[in-house]
């Protein structure tokens, strides 16, 4: 397969993809974010819990 034909059969699958709309993709940018921030939290909530009970040991 030469690289021109891989190249015109890539632009025609392209042609088939349902690409998110804008409003589709600042919303679930929003959602990743959140729950990215949300799972930081939720970890650095546990380290500091776990930390503090690993001092009282030590």
């Amino acid at each position: 397969m030469s690289i021109i034909s891989y190249l015109k059969e890539t632009k025609g699958e392209l042609s088939h993809v349902n690409w998110p709309t804008r409003r589709q993709s600042v919303i679930f940018s929003v959602v990743v974010i959140i729950v990215s921030i949300l799972t930081a939290l939720f970890l650095g909530l546990f380290d500091f819990v776990f930390s503090r009970i690993l001092n009282l040991f030590i």
